[in-house]
């Protein structure tokens, strides 16, 4: 048996990107930057491909799609350029929250050490944050609101539109970090009101070490990498022309096929929430109702979630703590911290995202065998063994 259940961290290609990335591997290998005939029908292609993913994100112009090596890297790039832009017109304050990816949170991390205010919005306990919140927070020297679209651990989704037009009336640029959120919402960057709009092909069904920043027209934007002149001179080096194409198809097939798959994903999730529920001393993270339809983010107190990992491994089930870029920290997730987990309970959490492969026999399977490796891992916990003989509190009820 093999259940995939970490599509947070990546998903499987989709036979149809896989078939664009093998041919164009094959056939289009040249240069984009070169004048002869096989470079220059590279470098249509990406064009090719640009046209779409503008297409796909509602973007006005093609021009305002930067194609790069993934999320982080689009997250960076927006971030730096609004708060250089920012710091030159004397405006070095910064809103986001406390709930943030790590290529935001680090990034913000690197700009408070070099003069900048960070202010980190607290969510409520199930992770939302309000478009008043952020409101509140913004000040006359902002120069940037940063807030995604969607949690990447515990699925709850953020009203993106409302902050957007809150930004837009304080004259504040706004940027969203959307990789979560791709395949499981709408997505249109004008009807939402974003400045800079960052994705990843792989949380897609798309090769990993693509994605894309949308800036929008007239949005400052500054280099992260410099070289050559690539991305009309804001992204330099050579174009990973395969993957490009590659994602642009990803892109298309999630679009749309979105409504879809996500009443398909959301029925599935639905079930393993309730089968998962019934876990004594459980709880859910994030909202029930107002979360990503891939997501169920649980807590099981008297556990490790590296055990829970690697004792569902052995059953040949895959799932996560937490975020994947942290996955090797021993630390508990900031976001359940942010949220009010304590770190006991935080410890002992479970990451279950599916995807549009996921089948129903795989989540019967997934809620028959994670009640039993839950009880059979408390069974080892002398922590567990204090909590039911009465010597320690249960925090979970």
């Amino acid at each position: 048996m093999y259940i995939y259940l970490d599509n947070a961290a990546s998903t499987r290609m989709s036979e149809t990107a896989l078939s664009v990335m093998t041919r164009h591997l094959n056939d289009n290998y040249g240069n984009p930057s070169s004048l002869h005939s096989l470079g220059q029908r590279a470098k249509e292609i990406i064009e090719r491909a640009r046209v779409d993913v503008a297409t796909a994100l509602g973007a006005g112009n093609p021009n305002e799609i930067y194609f790069n090596s993934g999320g982080s890297e689009a997250d960076n790039q927006a971030i730096l350029s609004a708060c250089r832009y920012g710091e030159k017109k004397g405006k070095k304050h910064v809103v986001s929250t406390a709930v943030e990816h790590h290529a935001v949170l680090h990034t913000l991390e690197k700009l408070k050490k070099e003069g900048f205010e960070i202010e980190l919005i607290k969510p409520a306990a199930d992770g939302s944050i309000t478009a008043a919140q952020v409101e509140s927070a913004i000040r006359d020297d902002t120069c940037l609101v940063t807030v995604m679209t969607a949690n990447n651990e515990i699925g709850t989704v953020y009203p993106i539109k409302e902050i957007a037009s809150v930004c837009k009336s304080k004259n504040v640029l706004f940027h969203t970090d959307a990789v979560q959120a791709v395949g499981h919402l709408p997505l249109n960057v004008v009807d939402i009101g974003c400045d800079y709009l960052s994705i990843s092909s792989h949380k897609f069904h798309g090769p990993k070490g693509a994605g894309v920043l949308y800036a929008r027209k007239g949005a400052p934007l500054s280099n992260v990498i410099e070289g050559g002149a690539q991305e009309r001179g804001k992204r330099a080096g050579t174009e990973n022309v395969a993957a490009i194409a590659s994602m642009a198809a990803a892109l298309k097939e999630a679009t749309d096929d979105l409504e879809k798959n996500a009443e398909k994903m959301k029925k599935l999730r639905d079930k393993l929430i309730n089968g998962l529920l019934t876990v004594p001393h459980s709880i859910l993270n994030g909202p029930k109702d107002n979360r990503l339809v891939s997501n169920a983010h649980f807590c099981f107190e008297g556990i490790e979630g590296e055990a829970i990992l690697l004792m569902l491994d052995g059953y040949g089930i895959e799932a996560s703590s937490g975020s994947a870029c942290t996955s090797g920290s021993l630390d508990p997730s900031h976001v359940l911290l942010a949220i009010g987990r304590t770190h006991e309970i935080a410890h002992g959490s479970l990451r279950l995202t599916l995807s549009k492969y996921t089948t129903e026999k795989e989540i019967d399977d997934a809620i028959a065998i994670i009640p039993s490796v839950v009880e059979k891992l408390r069974s080892f916990s002398p922590l567990w063994r204090d909590k039911v003989e009465g010597r320690k509190p249960f925090i979970l009820k």
